[in-house]
């Protein structure tokens, strides 16, 4: 363990980690298990809040595999996938159920770790009580206001004073989820010291559609495949698709919502086409031309009852039309509507409801092996402040775990090293 003390025996001022979320919170403990004293400094009373909301209030700890091609970065996919892959996923999976007593579960359809308890508490209150236990000093309740150089060391303004640093690590996350805790205080620190901040928005959000044509089909639910097109560029994602009063949500929506989003923003609105079922256009084709029986009950047998009515609907037949009586055309419309149902949208929910931000603080200016900053050595970066997202599935926390580890490592062996 390293020690406490320089070579004159002074302890050295702390590491001060801002921000108390997944991030921070492995920072924490890790920085504190290289024998260093560390300061965790959070808005909130109590830390952790987007743990507790997450996965339904389950919290999807882990996936099932480390997919950095998922990820969406505007920095260097090169970059993104050593920081992501700087620790292996077993020894994740052995950290929360050897070091801290939280025991996982794999859950095959949606290929997630969840608690076994089912309680995204637990794993909130194992990292806290982790934290404290091992002698982090949790300033919970108390904002940070300002960072400055401090000789060589550092200061954190905060709402109660100032902190003296030896090395800071910016846990903040984004902007998503206000009432969380995010307010962007991550980014106005790294602008501050020159970083780059690629352009940020909500992302994994829900879309809306003014007016909400479909508000009588919410609260359906189906998995689907979707497919959003922008700039030329194809994006496709599988899994639950939920109707809302306000629009579209679910994983598969959320996990192309940041090309919709992007698209709005450049005023070049993205082209999202969903296929409400398994079956190709040749398989409809086929079933609507030999299939006996009425054509609502024989797509009905496939969809929910009221999207079918939906989707005929808006092909123009009567839903009490005999399979035998469809004209091609009729075939064709319906076809299109079961296969590549454009999909119209008029905007998101926003970071009011946004799983993650998008952009960040650009990973080519942070070192790829510790998350320090190459612009201001002994600022370090890790989590949702960072330019980089995944999908649905416990890939973001996958992200912070990793990313907070690093930065709690280096920067104890940073603010241990003997100055120059």
């Amino acid at each position: 363990m390293t020690s406490l003390f320089d070579s004159s025996g002074v302890t050295p001022p702390p590491v001060v980690i801002i921000g108390a979320g997944a991030a921070g919170l492995m920072a924490a403990i890790f920085a504190r298990a290289a024998g260093y004293h560390v300061v965790l400094v959070d808005g909130t009373t109590d830390g952790g809040r987007k743990i507790l909301i997450s996965g339904g209030g389950r919290c999807n700890v882990l996936p099932h595999a480390l997919e950095p091609e998922r990820f969406v970065t505007a920095s260097s996919p090169v970059t993104l996938r050593r920081m992501l892959r700087s620790w292996p996923l077993r020894d994740q999976i052995a950290f929360f159920e050897r070091d801290l007593g939280v025991l996982l579960a794999l859950e095959a359809e949606s290929r997630k770790y969840f608690p076994a308890s089912n309680r995204a508490r637990d794993v909130r209150d194992a990292l806290v009580n982790r934290a404290r236990q091992d002698g982090v000093e949790c300033r919970f309740g108390e904002r940070v206001t300002d960072v400055t150089r401090a000789g060589a060391g550092w200061r954190v303004e905060t709402t109660a004073g100032a902190v003296d640093a030896s090395t800071v690590i910016v846990a903040t996350g984004g902007l998503s989820v206000p009432a969380t805790g995010s307010d962007g205080i991550g980014f106005t620190i790294a602008r501050q010291f020159g970083h780059t901040i690629h352009q940020t928005f909500p992302a994994l959000t829900p879309l809306t559609l003014n007016p909400p044509e479909h508000a009588r089909l919410s609260g359906l639910s189906l998995d689907v495949r979707i497919r959003a097109r922008a700039q030329g560029r194809l994006t496709e994602a599988t899994g639950g698709f939920l109707f809302t009063h306000r629009g579209y949500s679910g994983p598969a929506v959320l996990d192309i919502s940041h090309v919709a989003v992007l698209s709005a923003q450049m005023a070049e609105p993205a082209s999202i086409r969903v296929q409400w079922t398994p079956r190709t256009a040749d398989q409809w084709a086929s079933a609507l031309q030999t299939t006996r029986g009425t054509l609502l009950n024989v797509v009905a047998e496939v969809i929910p009852e009221r999207l079918a009515e939906v989707l005929i609907g808006e092909a123009g037949i009567a839903q009490n039309r005999r399979m035998a009586e469809l004209k091609r055309s009729e075939r064709h419309a319906l076809v299109e509507r079961l296969t590549a149902y454009p999909l119209e949208w008029s905007g998101d929910e926003g970071y009011r409801k946004a799983e993650v931000t998008g952009g960040g603080v650009s990973l080519d200016e942070v070192d790829p092996t510790t998350g320090e900053s190459r612009l201001a050595p002994g600022l370090f970066f890790c989590g949702e402040v960072l330019d980089a997202f995944g999908p649905i599935g416990g890939h973001n926390f996958a992200w912070a775990w990793a990313t907070g580890r690093m930065a709690g490592q280096a920067a104890a062996r940073h603010g241990a090293a003997p100055s120059h």
